[in-house]
């Protein structure tokens, strides 16, 4: 076991034992250390931000917001490590998801439904709600660095009653296994608001282009299944969600496969745009965004990377 497993290990320990209110002071406090050390993850945090709300905003009123950033992310930790203890109960209870009534008709409907995420507020607690509702969960996980770490939290969310499937490297390849499951009425939630690679689709967010997976279009767009954009942020008495759509998908005969991915991915890009622009606070992205942004793919962050982000299949 490496110090990065060990320090995670620790932590799910730590936060599980201690009263909540000792937990979040201490990760609150730990927050405000990486605000007022800077370091590079809090410098993309900063400029990722800085395109969000524009270059009116006074630098004060940006520091500000960077520091609630960073403690929104603070608590997204602290409640992710805190997750497991929690009973079915207090999971249900924790969490509040407007437009519910959606995903529930789809599912009892058997055609499922694809969820496209922002890294915003509490997406595990979102998807443990879902699972906690009896609902058919099933994501993809991309691999951390650390194998140690993926594989605990594998188990963590597997643990809270979701299905994960890996990237790459599984006895199916991911996206057909999402097809079977939507068929059978499953949720299928996919992070969409980052990917990198050289498949990504490009789009225009926030007045710069960056990229977006092609999997939730892809998706929506081969089995039929209805396609949402979540927005999740934080309330001080917990965190929310609210869906938005369905998406209107483009016809089969309206364009080739590919542009018809394009389009529906902008749309996507659309919906999460305004939903981090209702919460800038809540989105964490300390990593590269935006194709112009100088640095390595990563931005060079030493914050710690979102566990097993999904999206990409």
């Amino acid at each position: 076991m490496n110090l990065t497993e060990l320090g995670y290990v620790a932590g799910w320990r730590l936060a599980r034992a201690l009263p909540r209110p000792v937990v979040a002071a201490a990760f609150r406090a730990g927050a405000d250390r990486a605000h007022r050390a800077g370091g590079k993850g809090v410098t993309r945090l900063r400029a990722n931000l800085r395109r969000v709300v524009g270059p009116d905003l006074p630098e004060p009123e940006l520091d500000a917001l960077v520091k609630q950033g960073l403690r929104s992310y603070a608590r997204y930790w602290m409640e992710a490590f805190r997750l497991p203890s929690r009973s079915r109960q207090q999971i249900l209870d924790g969490f509040h998801l407007g437009g519910s009534e959606m995903l529930a008709a789809d599912v009892a409907a058997g055609r499922g439904a694809v969820v496209a995420l922002p890294h915003a507020g509490n997406w595990d607690a979102a998807g443990a709600w879902v699972a906690a509702n009896g609902w058919p969960i099933t994501t993809v996980a991309e691999r951390l660095q650390s194998e140690g770490v993926y594989q605990r939290f594998l188990a963590f969310r597997r643990t809270l009653g979701m299905e994960i499937l890996p990237t790459h490297g599984g006895d199916r390849p991911a996206f057909d296994v999402l097809v079977e499951r939507l068929g059978a009425g499953a949720v299928v939630p996919l992070l969409a608001d980052r990917d990198l690679s050289a498949r990504g689709i490009e789009v225009d967010f926030f007045g710069g282009r960056t990229r977006m997976p092609a999997g939730p279009a892809l998706l929506a767009i081969g089995t039929g299944a209805p396609l949402y954009v979540a927005s999740l942020w934080y309330e001080p008495e917990m965190p929310r969600a609210q869906l938005e759509g369905p998406l209107p998908v483009p016809e089969p005969d309206s364009a080739p496969l590919d542009e018809r991915v394009r389009v529906l991915t902008q749309r996507i890009a659309d919906r999460l745009a305004a939903g981090i622009a209702r919460h800038p606070q809540d989105w964490h992205m300390l990593q590269r965004m935006w194709l112009d942004q100088r640095g390595s793919t990563d931005g060079g962050s030493t914050a710690p990377p979102p566990p097993a982000s999904a999206g990409s299949v």
